[in-house]
């Protein structure tokens, strides 16, 4: 090789650009973590380090807590009002996860595979657009409407409408079980456009000439709802499941405006019965008691949740 070409290499080797070194800066890139990190320091790890260290504690809210051990836990133990309200949770699952998610289950596939095959997508749209609206809907707004509806005597609306034929009027918030029936149909009418909307996003990766070919084949609409959109469909069916299964264990905000627990606690549950120890009786070492309580269980249910999706993946991979 000439003295001139292994000039022109060595000038090209120069100029190539440097390759990174595997490891170099790694540390700026904990940077980009850091503000999120804060944020879940501040208003997640902070506070809840502070709710688990009240359980063992009498505190008004004001002065310095008074440790006192584990008192409030023996007196949740033995506390009926509380397992009422944990109790009262099972109904709640039943109006926001089971109901939900089956009737919006069903709901997407006809409005997927039936309206928007004979009216378009956009009618679909709309439909699904009018579903979620009560999701986006004040809670406040939807207890004045509700508590209108269902107002005792014969000024409420219900109760004007069933005058019509003849029945007398009821006292539907004070009485059971009309009480809890009432607030289960609220939560079901805010709670089922979350999984319609949930479940059409995840029918657009379904493949039509699925349904096309078991339609060929002699399967109705029942059959390819089984066979082929609930089985492909399925994690997404496990995140709504989840997210809504949570929702129902914390919901506060339907039993706060419609009922207040009542009446006699039976539509109490353990995040308002928390909320009342907190604000109410100021026994703020009990409601966290409460609260700490209630997050243990959000979390064994995620744990339980997870555990299964996985398990199931796992063996529909082997089955592969």
């Amino acid at each position: 090789m000439s003295l001139t070409a292994r000039a022109r290499r060595t000038r090209v080797i120069d100029d190539e650009p440097a390759i990174p070194q595997r490891g170099r800066g790694r540390g700026a890139y904990w940077l980009y973590l850091l503000p999120g990190f804060l944020l879940l320091l501040i208003i997640v790890i902070v506070p809840l380090v502070w709710n688990v260290y009240l359980t063992f504690t009498s505190w008004k809210g004001v002065r310095a807590p008074t440790f006192i051990g584990a008192a409030n836990w023996v007196k949740l133990v033995g506390d009926e009002a509380f397992w009422t309200s944990f109790l009262n949770s099972v109904w709640m699952v039943i109006a926001m996860v089971i109901v939900p998610t089956i009737v919006g289950l069903l709901i997407a596939a006809l409005l997927f595979d039936v309206v928007g095959r004979k009216f378009g997508g956009r009618v679909g749209s709309f439909l699904r657009a009018t579903y979620y609206l009560p999701q986006i809907l004040p809670v406040a707004v939807a207890g004045i409407v509700i508590g209108w509806i269902v107002r005792p005597g014969s000024d409420g609306a219900l109760n004007q409408l069933l005058g019509g034929i003849g029945i007398a009027p009821y006292d539907w918030l004070g009485q059971m079980p009309s009480a809890l029936l009432v607030l289960m149909a609220v939560l079901v009418w805010v709670q089922i456009g979350y999984p319609v909307v949930v479940f059409m996003a995840a029918l657009q990766r379904v493949d039509p000439e699925l349904y096309e070919a078991a339609e060929l084949d002699g399967a109705n609409w029942f059959q390819r709802f089984a066979s082929i959109t609930v089985s492909i469909i399925r994690p997404e069916i496990f995140v709504v499941t989840l997210t809504c299964t949570i929702a129902a264990l914390k919901v506060f905000g339907p039993v706060y405006v419609i009922t207040r627990g009542g009446p006699a606690g039976a539509t109490l549950v353990p995040s308002y019965y928390a909320y009342q120890e907190f604000f109410t009786k100021r026994d703020v070492g009990y409601g966290a008691t409460i609260a700490t309580v209630l997050t243990i269980l959000v979390v064994i249910v995620s744990i339980v949740f997870i555990r299964v999706q996985n398990s199931l993946e796992r063996k529909e991979r082997a089955g592969l």
